[in-house]
């Protein structure tokens, strides 16, 4: 009875699984901050989403590395990078799986900004053009979706019309809406490798003491063109996924950060909590808080406790 008057259910189809992946041809790389997770070469990143999507996970969000850094990050557009190879790859055998890639600067960059570094500050219409060109090399490949996270003013409006003009409308657009500036992101930035940042970062992300601020930027992004919004970290924000959800009538997806998963691995490891019943508690509650999708690193293991209860 009480699984029968559960208000609400989240499931793994609703989830989107990242998967970090690099250039080279090498076998995968354990992430020491986020045990169970690895780094992946193009074509085994590829296998790896196909596991996923074969288990029942409908959606990959990719991240991407270059060993070519400089100023511009221009590795970030080459039809070579790893992400372009791999969503390639993906689409050659799983079509139906939803890509969707990360489009961002401070994997590819010497500074580790997320935009273009210039006289100590993002120049942001020089980060827009290349924000463009990463968008559009990676829609060629074969993404459904881009998700800028560079957290440029008006990036969501310059790659919606980008790719307008490019000849792919169908293309989406995920905003990473509402990202808060926030100590979670941590085990992230190792698993990118991304290099010591020039000047500060956080000043393009949002104060986590701001809701109503969240709302403008939200309001903004949908203004200028995404299709599904999105609230980061998930737990420290289902606040403000729920006041979304209330007042936007678009999917709204919620990114349950590197930090949350290796706080739940970590105290699972030492016995404290059961990881399973951790996980599957806080992505239920991030979906009763009003998420429609969540961006969360225990989308494969969801799917495969799904199965094992169905067996």
């Amino acid at each position: 009875m009480r699984e029968w008057l559960a208000e609400s259910r989240f499931d793994s189809g609703r989830t989107i699984y990242p998967i970090f992946v690099r250039p080279g041809s090498a076998g995968r790389e354990r992430i020491p901050s986020m045990p169970g997770l690895f780094r992946y070469s193009a074509e085994d990143g590829a296998r790896h989403a196909g596991e996923a999507f074969d288990a029942g996970v409908p959606a990959v969000l990719l991240f991407g590395q270059s060993f070519r850094k400089d100023r511009r990050g221009r590795a970030a557009y080459s039809a070579e990078s790893a992400v372009a190879k791999c969503v390639r790859a993906i689409k050659r055998h799983w079509p139906s799986l939803v890509v969707i890639t990360d489009v961002c600067l401070c994997a590819y960059t010497d500074h580790g900004q997320c935009g273009v570094w210039n006289g100590g500050e993002v120049d942001h219409d020089a980060t827009l053009e290349v924000l463009e060109k990463v968008a559009l090399t990676h829609v060629a490949a074969g993404a459904d979706f881009v998700a800028p996270s560079a957290m440029i003013d008006h990036q969501v409006l310059r790659l919606r019309g980008a790719l307008d003009r490019g000849g792919f409308p169908r293309a989406g657009i995920l905003g990473y809406s509402a990202k808060f500036a926030s100590t979670f992101y941590g085990p992230f930035s190792e698993a990118e490798g991304l290099p010591p940042v020039e000047g500060a970062r956080r000043g393009s992300e949002l104060d986590p003491r701001n809701g109503r601020e969240a709302m403008r930027e939200i309001e903004m992004d949908i203004a200028e063109g995404a299709d599904v919004v999105m609230v980061e970290p998930a737990l420290p924000s289902l606040d403000v996924i729920a006041r979304a959800r209330d007042r936007f009538n678009v999917p709204i997806a919620a990114y349950q950060v590197s930090g949350e998963y290796a706080m739940i691995k970590a105290a699972a490891d030492r016995g404290w909590v059961d990881a399973r019943a951790a996980a599957t508690e806080t992505l239920a509650t991030i979906h009763r808080a009003g998420a429609d999708l969540v961006v969360t690193y225990f989308a494969l293991a969801l799917a495969r406790w799904e199965q094992e209860r169905t067996e």
